[in-house]
């Protein structure tokens, strides 16, 4: 039987939820924010050291800055494992370029825009540019395993020809230019990354409506959505 200080202890344990779980008080009195992200989206936040920090890094050091706290980056190995990372307590907040989808929005909650984003269809010359839906159709088509580019093709009744466990840039250019894939997928951010280190990389049409990047946190931190 517990003693009254174990129980205690045992009710803030139960408050709290799994090991390393809680809202923003949680995360001060830690000291640390764990950010999850995955590699391949540097221009939001860059995971090699000495790189450039990423538009969503520098926010959240502004954050932390004022919240007192540090950073610490949890690197997840894969688009589809981020909210099972978030949702299970390994992080406090998912980064890098999050698009806020309502599939997404099921599971976590996410902040106030941080940057608005459109997907779009890319191609690679010599092949054709993408610009309406039925071309799309009749393309293999390439996207990212648990991305919110493989939930629009859902979305429009196209199933992928290949999809990539890793959000690599580089390896979906590389099917393209190999006709592995013949297009792709991406938030324009991105296309315009791609296209700018592969001039023949070619930006389509639109695929979905408008959409925003977010910070994404779990549903039980509603201080840290807050501030």
């Amino acid at each position: 039987e517990l003693n009254a200080p174990g129980a205690a202890l045992a009710g803030v344990l139960f408050l709290l939820g799994p090991a390393g779980m809680g809202d923003l008080p949680e995360i001060k009195a830690r000291g640390t924010l764990r950010v999850l992200a995955v590699d391949g989206s540097p221009r939001f936040l860059a995971l090699d050291p000495g790189a450039p920090p990423g538009f969503d890094r520098e926010l959240l050091e502004g954050f932390a800055q004022l919240e007192a706290v540090s950073i610490e980056i949890v690197r997840v190995p894969s688009l589809d494992s981020l909210l099972p990372a978030l949702i299970e307590g390994k992080g406090d907040l998912v980064a890098g370029g999050l698009l806020a989808t309502a599939a997404r929005e099921s599971r976590i909650d996410f902040t106030v825009e941080v940057f608005p984003t459109r997907l779009v269809v890319v191609t690679r010359q010599p092949h054709r540019t993408v610009r309406m839906i039925e071309e799309l159709r009749e393309e293999k088509v390439g996207t990212f395993r648990g991305s919110a580019m493989a939930e629009a093709l859902a979305a429009a009744n196209i199933t992928p020809a290949k999809l990539y466990e890793r959000f690599v840039l580089s390896e979906v250019v590389e099917g393209l230019r190999s006709q592995r894939i013949t297009a792709c997928v991406l938030g324009v951010g991105d296309a315009v990354g791609a296209q700018h280190n592969d001039p023949l990389v070619q930006i389509g049409m639109f695929l979905g409506s408008q959409g925003r990047l977010a910070f994404g946190v779990r549903k039980d931190a509603p201080l840290l959505r807050q501030a």
